[in-house]
């Protein structure tokens, strides 16, 4: 195979081509600045286009008592303390503002009669504040994105793996990667780079994401190139995951569903939200579903293939096939099952890193000059539990704000310092894999990692258990070290895999690690053998490397949103 690199300079480099990356990429082209977008996946079939419910601003269009200092004091309390104040206020007070450009990009959002913007409830929100398009909302903010780049002719390259962000002297000069088809090398070389990578919920059996998206790229290019990572313990479990048929095991029914009046209900019939969140039931938030439907399956009430059931059968079938054509269309392409007359059967799934690279809340850098983190590979907004419907908004306002300081660093260069040796290592690491003839399977080890966070770090955990898992990821990683590389006629997926592989292993570690630290329950987090809430770790974990964690105080709420927040109950949360 050829190694000569392609060398491409550009301004700004954007990793990622989901919502935050085109959004980022939209504002740096708006601005005349050069930039261009690298994606491992297709554009149009990126994580965000999943994306179902809906995305949340304080429009107040259907609920005028609405305000972006309620929606701030909601994501606070239901972050369980643990989002940062400073990420909260700028998404909250910015969100009307990403709603604006979006219909400016000629987003399609449902509409009232009288032309205003639709908005519905999603759970544990004040008021309706998540506009919608059908339950396609992530496809169409998708959709409206490309077409926007495509207006500004934003150049993406979306069949590139990039393998290493390319670092001197803790300053950012680019990437390297290979082409997914053809093996082709690249070396971008740029002022800075917006990671746009996504989350690591891949590293778990039964998953949203799908089969090679979400493996933890972000975690490791960070990490490999001098940044942190935040509370990666902190995965948001959606309670509404398919588990059948088996190739699209965790699929998800959108929370629009029960958004709209689906019913839970256990193998016995009951509505067992009554149990644990009398109050909200359904609307309850994700972490307190999750949470009772794993209860429920393990204690014997679920259904023979291990769920409950999700009832939308009671609603009008014109509400279904106008609020929830997505569901629907998904049921029946994968079961053949109709939700207007039969529940679904779903269990817990992997569904959203809360956490993710650690980033200044106002710029979104990463400590390292010239790299920002933005979308699901940031950390900040979410805490201990995700509001449904923020983390849309979070893509359009942290694209913006990214792109816009991406651009002025850009300019303010004066001089871009390269290092042979970045460069050589990058090079290196890909030779080696290709190299490889070890009698390990990269596919089997992604398996045994899956498995092995699946049975040890899932919805609850307990010190064993997490003990005993770390020591499983060891094996694995040095079975690692053992692996057979081998690109064929119809590409370089295999090659691809192998660094999902690193990935993988990486977050799994930081995951563990951190999950071992935090001693207590609070939001997603629920440890079995520390079930209370410690005042002590209302603090943010941030993992530098294999046993390198540290504490990190989060700011004061401010008074203004304090006084609007809820307190967040803790009763009916563990219950085991």
């Amino acid at each position: 195979m050829n190694t000569a690199d392609q060398q491409i300079s550009t301004s700004v480099l954007v990793i990622g081509t989901g919502g935050a990356g085109l959004r980022a990429a939209i504002e740096l082209a708006e601005r005349g600045v050069d930039v261009l977008a690298l994606g491992k996946r297709p554009r149009s079939d990126a994580h965000t286009s999943l994306a179902a419910g809906g995305i949340n601003a304080a429009l107040a269009t259907m609920d005028p008592e609405d305000t972006w200092q309620q929606h701030a004091a909601d994501t606070l309390a239901e972050s369980y303390l643990l989002a940062n104040p400073v990420t909260v206020r700028i998404v909250t007070e910015n969100a009307a503002r990403g709603i604006d450009d979006l219909e400016r990009y000629g987003m399609p959002f449902a509409r009232e009669a009288d032309g205003r913007i639709s908005q519905r409830f999603f759970g544990a929100h004040t008021y309706r504040r998540t506009a919608f398009a059908g339950d396609y909302t992530g496809l169409e903010i998708q959709r409206t994105l490309i077409n926007r780049a495509v207006q500004l002719k934003v150049p993406i390259l979306d069949t590139v793996y990039v393998t290493r962000i390319l670092v001197h002297d803790n300053t950012v000069f680019g990437a390297y990667g290979f082409d997914v088809e053809t093996g082709h090398r690249y070396v971008i070389h740029a002022d800075a780079v917006i990671l746009a990578a996504g989350g690591h919920t891949r590293i778990w059996r039964r998953t949203s994401s799908r089969r090679d998206e979400n493996t933890g790229d972000s975690f490791r290019l960070a990490l490999l190139a001098g940044g942190k990572i935040r509370d990666p313990e902190l995965v948001q479990f959606h309670p509404s995951g398919l588990i059948e048929p088996e190739n699209a095991a965790g699929t998800l029914v959108s929370e629009a569903a029960r958004g709209e009046g689906g019913q839970l209900r256990n193998a016995l019939g009951e509505r067992f939200m009554a149990r644990y969140d009398p109050e909200r039931m359904e609307l309850s938030t994700r972490d307190r579903v999750a949470l009772a439907a794993y209860t429920e399956i393990k204690e014997g009430r679920g259904t023979t293939n291990g769920g409950v059931w999700l009832d939308v059968s009671q609603l009008p079938r014109e509400t279904i096939m106008r609020r929830l054509p997505r569901v629907y269309q998904t049921l029946l392409e994968l079961q053949m099952l109709d939700i207007t007359q039969q529940p679904i059967e779903i269990a817990p799934t992997a569904h959203y890193s809360m956490g993710g690279v650690w980033v200044r809340p106002e710029d979104h850098g990463t400590g390292v000059e010239g790299l920002y983190a933005i979308g699901e590979a940031a950390s900040g907004l979410h805490g201990a539990n995700r509001l449904g419907g923020n983390s849309l908004i979070e893509l359009l306002v942290f694209g913006r704000i990214v792109g816009e300081e991406a651009a002025k660093y850009s300019t303010g260069r004066q001089v871009q310092r390269r290092s042979a040796e970045a460069l050589g290592e990058a090079r290196a690491e890909v030779d080696g894999l290709l190299d490889a003839d070890g009698p390990e399977n990269v596919r089997a080890l992604q398996r045994a990692v899956r498995d092995t966070m699946t049975n040890h770090a899932g919805v609850v955990r307990d010190e064993a258990g997490l003990l005993a898992g770390l020591s499983e990821l060891e094996s694995i990683e040095a079975r690692g070290q053992q692996v057979g590389v081998h690109p064929d006629l119809a590409g370089f997926q295999d090659l691809a895999h192998a660094f999902d592989l690193k990935s993988s292993l990486l977050s799994a570690r930081a995951t563990v690690e951190a999950a071992l630290e935090r001693r207590e329950t609070r939001g997603c987090h629920n440890r079995s053998d520390y079930p209370d809430l410690d005042e002590s770790l209302q603090v943010n974990l941030v993992w530098s490397g294999p046993g390198q964690l540290e504490r990190e105080e989060i700011p004061p709420i401010p008074e203004e949103l304090s006084r609007l927040m809820r307190h967040v109950s803790s009763i009916g949360k563990l219950v085991e």
